[in-house]
């Protein structure tokens, strides 16, 4: 099925614990700042100025700092499908997007986009 698809942000996840100061160091490294988002209180983030991309911090429960990313589609099943094709496993679901694992075990998300976001100006068409 045709979709798109593209890279759309980098995801620094956080222990509880570490977050505020996490932030704090993150907009100063960056110079701009990383409100926290509203729709999702665990999570601050921005996009990148002079980049199409977003630095989310995503405030952990518990688990190890790492950093993973997040691609946004806007046919969640078929970019998944796509993806397992290539080698990659489905972890869980988290809300409306798709936690997944690369073949190295690397964790990533897979997010569903807004209705006509994407298109051939600002994504990957896959047919």
């Amino acid at each position: 099925m045709t979709h798109y698809s593209r890279l759309y942000a980098v995801v620094i996840d956080i222990p509880g614990d570490d977050h505020a100061k996490t932030v704090t160091f993150w907009e100063g490294a960056l110079g701009q700042a990383i409100p926290r988002v509203e729709k999702y209180p665990e999570f601050h983030g921005a996009q990148l100025q002079g980049h199409d991309m977003l630095l989310l911090a995503q405030r952990l429960g518990d688990g190890q700092p790492r950093v993973h990313l997040d691609i946004h589609t806007d046919d969640l099943e078929a970019e998944v499908a796509r993806l397992e094709a290539l080698g990659a496993t489905r972890l869980e679901r988290a809300g409306t997007w798709q936690v997944m694992r690369d073949p190295s075990g690397q964790v990533f998300c897979v997010v569903p986009d807004q209705p006509g976001t994407l298109d051939d100006d600002n994504a990957r068409r896959w047919d």
